[in-house]
């Protein structure tokens, strides 16, 4: 799949009703992820922001996938799964890669978990969660759609230093 660039980054609706503003807002923060990365060699995109940080651009998808699959698949959906790269022993891996690690590879897993939002049209904004928090209480789904809004605006403003860091481009 091609990267998308900013151009072809779909804008939020400014007139919609408050549930495509959310999921026009989520999926316009998705995508400037992706944009973040267009154009960067895997290399690239495993670089290191500015040490002591390992923070890269893959660890930041890694996390996002992450995030994505707990939220939307465990919280929402109530489904029983691992984590795809967190551990117990090591809680932050999802942000950690090697050499091995390709946008190829890393992409996929991160499309195949946005994809796993679509559950989500079998909820209404009110409606809780079948998934229970470390609170042990629910979330209903505006919460779980503006916190992931606010998890991808957080991340993407890292991915704006990495990335100037990386090659210096800056932009939106």
């Amino acid at each position: 799949m091609a990267l998308m660039t900013f151009a072809e980054r779909p804008e939020p609706a400014i007139d919609a009703a408050e549930r495509p503003m959310l999921e026009g807002w989520l999926e316009y923060h998705r995508e400037t992820l992706v944009a973040k990365c267009a154009g960067l060699t895997d290399a690239q995109l495993r670089e290191a922001s500015v040490p002591p940080s390992a923070l890269t651009l893959l660890g930041l998808v890694q996390h996002l996938a992450e995030v994505e699959r707990f939220w939307f698949r465990e919280i929402l959906a109530g489904e029983a799964l691992p984590d795809l790269y967190s551990t117990e022993e090591d809680p932050d891996a999802d942000f950690k890669v090697s050499e091995a690690t390709t946008w190829a590879e890393t992409e996929a897993v991160w499309r195949a978990e946005t994809a796993a939002r679509e559950s989500a049209a079998a909820f209404g904004l009110d409606d809780f969660s079948k998934g229970l928090g470390s609170s042990g209480k629910p979330f209903n789904l505006r919460w779980i759609y503006t916190h992931m809004i606010e998890e991808y605006a957080r991340h993407n403003g890292h991915a704006d230093l990495v990335r100037e860091r990386v090659d210096g481009a800056t932009g939106v």
